[in-house]
């Protein structure tokens, strides 16, 4: 497993610089005095931007072979847009720079993600085990950040972040993606996965998986502000949740040997909705932080299940835009129902009421699913037409 060094190192800096940027952005809008209404729409509307570049970007990897170049400039534009976002205080400006970030680093954790698969190999089982370096550098820099964000405020988070990403890009340059997606045609590629409906129903259980997901991330902070938390609680919040995720990223090729991938989706989607309602039901920062704690028992067992399902399941030639996909439904359409929901929540209810309203939600979408996912039955996977 040493050839998994660099896979390793990657996700630990890529979710480091995530763990400096992400969960203290609707705190740098509070800072600014946005709206609620406003910071729905920054924290909602953007993503939506991952809908088309996610798998647009991975798609034009796949057909020109050019992963590494793609995710490269991901990589530089995230290192630019983080470095000059301290700069500027309007709601348009902010706007625009956010949507660049979404746009150019959409596509970067397919792409490492199809990569990685494609490295281990047929023991693509040991996914969970690499992508414990995402969840080490989450944890480690978001006490780090908890720290500075105390110390010398909100500002040189985006610095943090900034020096992260231009070391990963050289991280970046040791990963290899397969020849294998080199021999077919991408014409009508999106349309394979969005009019399939073994597909639907996987894109739909992560989409509210991705809602209960990215919501904590990006609303967890002010939602502990409310309980009365200080910058150190916040950010040992934030690092208590990557705790957990260590033993379960560790094992996570015996779960999902276990359980199998479809399966282990339906039972860390149920276990999410019951943390999200959870956070609504409980009124001390004690136990908001035990909550956050049992999250790493569930997202991560949910997303080496999500990215070996996609894995499996990608026509030939396909791999990365699978991931792609995959990234889209989850922090795209996921996030973006989120923030345009727990934006005008978090300012009319609080943060308990916003978690508790999103549980209910999350509980409806979830039990509607699985209703559907019994009455229509699978169907098998399109392959795309070889240019052969």
């Amino acid at each position: 497993m040493k050839k998994m060094f660099y896979p390793f190192s990657f996700y630990f800096l890529l979710y480091a610089l995530m763990a400096s940027f992400v969960p203290f952005m609707v705190l740098f809008y509070q800072q600014l005095n946005f709206s609620g209404a406003q910071i729905g729409i920054l924290t909602g509307v953007p993503p939506l931007i991952t809908l088309v570049a996610a798998p647009f970007l991975t798609g034009i990897a796949d057909s020109t072979r050019r992963h590494t170049l793609i995710m490269g400039i991901g990589i530089i534009m995230t290192a630019i847009t983080t470095f000059m976002l301290p700069m500027l205080t309007s709601f348009a400006a902010i706007f625009i720079l956010i949507m660049l970030f979404n746009i150019f680093f959409s596509p970067v954790s397919s792409l490492s993600d199809s990569a990685v698969m494609f490295m281990l190999g047929e023991e693509r089982s040991m996914y969970g085990r690499i992508r414990l370096g995402g969840t080490i550098g989450w944890g480690v820099f978001a006490q780090i950040a908890g720290f500075l964000l105390y110390t010398y405020g909100l500002n040189v988070l985006f610095y943090v972040c900034t020096a992260l990403a231009l070391v990963n890009f050289f991280v970046s340059r040791k990963l290899a993606f397969g020849k294998q997606e080199q021999h077919t045609s991408s014409r009508g590629s999106v349309w394979t996965f969005l009019t399939n409906r073994c597909w639907v129903f996987f894109l739909l259980s992560v989409i509210i998986g991705g809602l209960g997901a990215v919501s904590v991330a990006s609303y967890l902070s002010p939602y502990l502000k409310d309980l009365g938390a200080n910058g150190k609680q916040i950010g040992f919040a934030i690092t208590i949740a990557t705790v957990t995720e260590l033993p379960v990223f560790f094992f996570g090729n015996h779960l999902v040997k276990r359980f199998g991938p479809d399966r282990l989706i339906s039972i860390a989607l149920a276990l999410i909705v019951i943390r999200t309602l959870l956070f609504g039901l409980v009124n001390t920062i004690f136990l908001a932080i035990l909550v956050q704690g049992i999250r790493g028992l569930f997202f991560p067992a949910m997303w080496s299940a999500c990215v070996t399902y996609a894995d499996e399941h990608a026509p030939a030639g396909l791999k990365s835009t699978a991931q792609g996909i995959l990234g889209t439904a989850t922090f795209g359409v996921g996030s973006s129902i989120g923030g345009l929901i727990c934006g005008p929540l978090l300012g009319s209810l609080g943060g308990r009421g916003m978690f508790l309203v999103l549980g209910i939600i999350m509980a409806v979408g979830l039990g509607l699913l699985e209703i559907l996912k019994r009455i229509l039955p699978d169907e098998p996977i399109p392959q795309p037409i070889s240019s052969d």
